[in-house]
């Protein structure tokens, strides 16, 4: 191949390369931008005692994973919390954590193992959701 030739093959294989490079490039930045997401997500505690029966909605949102929940509080407690919708990658077992909200009446209780970051994006619905209901 003539040098001329191999200009023309290294600029056709640099611009159908380029392409595949900014969007693995833009892909990596929205992990890193969840990833940190999540991190800086507190779970802070609220006393429920004081709201009003009723059902209340809430959602939280990281990009990867997000979740949206209901929440059921009667007599100054939480009696049922439904995910109304769970976007995740592999965090499906987080959805156990409801159970222990419920138990132990707070927001802020122990992850799933292996759904970390699931678990926190549903404590954090269900934060929002009481929140809500503090309005």
């Amino acid at each position: 191949m003539k040098a001329s030739g191999k200009r023309i093959f290294m600029c056709m294989a640099v611009l159908l390369l380029l392409p595949g490079s900014v969007s693995a490039a833009t892909y990596l930045k929205s992990v890193a931008d969840y990833q940190k997401a999540v991190k800086e997500t507190t779970i802070g505690g609220m006393d429920i005692t004081g709201l009003s029966d009723g059902v209340y909605v809430g959602e939280y949102d990281v990009n990867f994973i997000y979740a949206k929940v209901e929440v059921t509080v009667q007599d100054g407690k939480m009696t049922d919390i439904a995910i109304l919708e769970h976007k995740q990658e592999r965090g499906k077992a987080a959805e156990g954590v409801v159970e222990d909200m419920i138990a132990e009446q707070k927001t802020d209780v122990e992850a799933v193992s292996g759904a970390t970051n699931s678990s926190t994006v549903i404590k954090k619905a269900v934060e929002n959701a009481l929140r809500n209901a503090a309005r």
